[in-house]
């Protein structure tokens, strides 16, 4: 008897990738154009649009004329877009971004008169233990995901949300080649047959692939492939069709990040990490702003909104993982400058009205009690944001931004013994690493351990380095670094690595702004376990953090490094890795292209980098505290 397979037409859309916005929106032109005329002539069942409005949001602002069509098809069950309003990645969002990422998605949808939803994540690289969390929150009970999965089987409970784990990926396109039926019948008979391995009486199989169209003649494809096909019948129909007919036993409540099956691209959490550092100020300032514009019942709802969607655009997998183009990442840096201007602008019109304190304060002179952060040139707050008034040439004058200086400071001992450097007795050090990779994956080079910089003593609050001068200053309870430099090597992974006095076999680090525990073989080397065979991603000690990582009592907090390592008693925090390709061919950690060998200098980060972080020693109960010292609420 043949196995039932269920297949789902769908394209994956990422907004912008090896290509830029504009010029995959005006490829969504062509491809949806396309999928909605074959709908509406009943040619094709029903279409999936990758779980996200945003794309179809793109295409409606440029075809008007086709939203009561969309609307017509949605209703009937043809159409099915959201829940989330863009596919952004689960690692480096925070949960207040990740549920409006939801409530504008939803919104949106049930405005188009969708009523079913899936947590669809078929592409993010791996998933965080807390969106299953996320997504009952908001009454969707159902996900599909694909990267880092390992060997669960097709059908799950993760968290406590049934789950589809697509064994073979979203990437189906063989119905694009040109072929004879029988040959695709044979390629799809392997392929089901590794699916039908860890699936129950009904296989899921997605036809789709990167802003790939669908084909016109796809139905009558599968009636000629099913002819040939020995174990399986194919047959068109929707996610929802699957979920309605198999069971959910296996239970799976930690994260998914096991890549021996499939690529979860580590280096991605590094890859560019001035988008990284820009994306953490602006979630919270943003986050802050929204908070205080509630709270003293201002009418910037909209505005919030606004600043929201740019944010989420920018938080797209692709974009905030630093896995694009060149003019791509151009373009994130804009919004997010928005988004800041837009934050501020509304913290400052507010605490002019109502006076409450800010981290950051604005003066003609210095204060007593507060520390000289910057000095600049320009016009008062009081004049700029005054409506009644407009700073005229006679008003342009020195600022001063100042920062309160805490009452009590951390007493944590910064010292230099015998050429080595300490904070209480973990040595801090400052590593540059080989890296012949790529924008998804850190290339390491057998043999490479790093080079260690000499440090050459301390003048003050100044650490002098033969490759930096590192700031220090005590916080409140943290010391906090600085460190400001002009890169101008190519291909280095950059850490500051703490030495701790036991192996690190566990750590905690922030996670959708609760802290989750991982745990760590401390001896691994990953390079002694490079990969030789192609279709291999290296295991590694590497993972994502947003803004705190822990481990036997000490923490680390970061104003956007997002990506910490283990090795034998050492945690370590990149800081910078620069590199010159989206995919490189030869990459020594991932045996297989993850995209196209595109070059883009700009992901080497020449010039000038900057890279803060705190560390105290403290219970990992009281992370919170620790963090409002870094990022402190704001009125």
């Amino acid at each position: 008897m043949k196995k039932n397979v269920i297949a789902y037409l769908h394209t994956h859309w990422d907004r912008e990738w090896y290509r830029e916005f504009e010029v995959f929106r005006l490829r969504l032109l062509r491809v949806f154009d396309n999928v909605l005329e074959m709908l509406e002539e009943g040619s094709i069942p029903c279409f999936y649009f990758d779980g996200q409005v945003a794309a179809l949001l793109d295409y409606l602002e440029m075809r008007p004329e086709k939203e009561k069509l969309v609307r017509r098809l949605i209703k009937k069950k043809k159409l099915f877009i959201g829940p989330f309003y863009c596919l952004v990645d689960e690692f480096l969002t925070d949960r207040a971004c990740f549920e409006k990422n939801l409530e504008l998605g939803l919104k949106i949808s049930k405005d188009f008169g969708c009523e079913d939803f899936i947590g669809y994540l078929a592409d993010t690289f791996g998933h965080s233990k807390n969106v299953p969390v996320i997504l009952k929150k908001f009454g969707i009970d159902k996900a599909i995901v694909w990267r880092g999965a390992g060997d669960l089987p097709a059908d799950f409970v993760f968290n406590g949300v049934n789950t589809v784990n697509l064994i073979r990926g979203y990437f189906m396109d063989i119905f694009s080649a040109d072929i004879p039926p029988e040959a695709k019948a044979g390629w799809l008979e392997k392929d089901l047959d590794k699916i039908a391995e860890k699936a129950s009486d009904y296989i899921l199989m997605p036809v789709g692939a990167d802003h790939l169209g669908v084909e016109k003649d796809i139905a009558g494809q599968i009636k000629e492939v099913n002819k040939y096909l020995t174990n399986y019948k194919i047959k068109l129909g929707s996610p929802f069709d699957y979920f309605e007919k198999v069971k959910f036993k296996t239970k799976w409540n930690d994260e998914l990040r096991d890549n021996s099956k499939t690529f979860i691209l580590p280096g991605s959490y590094s890859a560019r990490m001035k988008l990284k550092q820009y994306n953490i100020k602006c979630c919270y300032l943003l986050e802050q702003a929204d908070k205080l514009q509630k709270k003293y019942g201002c009418k910037y709802e909209k505005v919030i909104e606004y600043a929201f969607k740019l944010l989420l655009q920018n938080q797209a997998h692709d974009s905030i993982c630093g896995c694009s183009t060149d003019l791509v990442h151009r373009e994130n840096i804009t919004r997010y400058e928005k988004i800041i201007q837009i934050a501020n602008t509304i913290i400052e019109e507010l605490r002019q009205q109502y006076e409450f304190e800010t981290p950051l304060i604005q003066s003609t002179k210095p204060i007593s009690g507060y520390d000289i952060a910057e000095i600049s040139s320009g016009f008062e707050n009081s004049l700029l944001y005054n409506t009644q008034k407009i700073p005229v040439t006679e008003d342009y004058t020195t600022i001063y931004t100042l920062r309160k200086r805490p009452k009590k400071t951390s007493d944590i001992k910064i010292r230099f013994e015998n050429g080595k450097l300490y904070a209480d007795n973990v040595e801090i050090r400052f590593i540059r690493r080989i890296d012949m990779g790529d924008t998804y994956n850190f290339g390491a080079v057998p043999g490479d351990y790093g080079e260690q910089a000499e440090i050459t003593g301390i003048d003050g609050q100044i650490i002098h380095t033969n490759f930096f001068d590192v700031k220090f200053e005590a916080g409140k309870s943290l010391i906090n670094f600085k460190i400001v430099w002009d890169n101008r090597l190519k291909n280095k992974l950059w850490q500051v690595r703490f030495v701790l006095p036991e192996p690190v076999n566990k750590t905690f680090s922030e996670d959708m702004n609760t802290i989750i525990e991982r745990n760590f073989d401390p001896d691994y080397d990953m390079l002694e376990h490079l990969p030789k065979k192609r279709g291999i991603e290296v295991k590694t000690n590497f993972a994502p953090m947003q803004r705190l990582v822990w481990a036997q009592g000490f923490g680390i907090i970061t104003k956007g490094l997002t990506e910490y390592e283990v090795f034998k008693n050492t945690l370590s925090v990149t800081i910078l890795r620069s590199t010159g390709v989206i995919s490189n061919p030869y990459n020594t950690c991932r045996t297989t292209p993850a995209g196209p060998p595109l070059e883009v200098p700009d992901a080497q980060q020449a010039g000038e980098n900057t890279a803060e972080f705190s560390i105290g020693f403290f219970d990992i109960k009281n992370w919170k505290k620790y963090i409002d010292d870094v990022f402190p609420p704001i009125g």
